[in-house]
Order: structure tokens, then sequence, then C-alpha cells
């Protein structure tokens, strides 16, 4: 036999799995460590830099 399914219930449940996949979400999004982010930011700078020193010609100056 089939299961008897309170609707309410149902989408109560729904809505809070939702909840918490969104709670989980944000808390791997924003729950880093002030050093966690200078470490990031960091490693970006230097790519950057890197980058910007193997150019062969400067794009201010071409113009």
């Amino acid at each position: 036999m089939t299961e008897i399914v309170n609707l309410q219930r149902a989408r109560k449940e729904r809505a809070r799995r939702e909840r918490e996949a969104q709670a989980d979400a944000n808390r791997r999004r924003f729950g880093r460590t002030k050093a966690e982010k200078t470490a990031d930011r960091d490693a970006e700078s230097r790519a950057t830099r890197a980058l910007d020193n193997k150019r062969l010609e400067d794009p201010e100056k071409e113009g």
C-alpha cells in the first residue's frame, strides 16, 4: 500500500532541505579565516605580477 503523505509537512521538509543546502554553500563560500583570504589575495597578486613581468610591450606606451 502507499503511504499517506501530509503535503504541508512535505513542503516544509523540502524548504528546510533547501535552506540547509543554501546555508552549507554560504559556509563554504564565506566561512574562511582572515589568513586564508589574505593568502588567496597574495597568491592572486603574485600571479598577476608574474604575468605582467612577462609582457613583451607595455600596453600604456602603445597608445
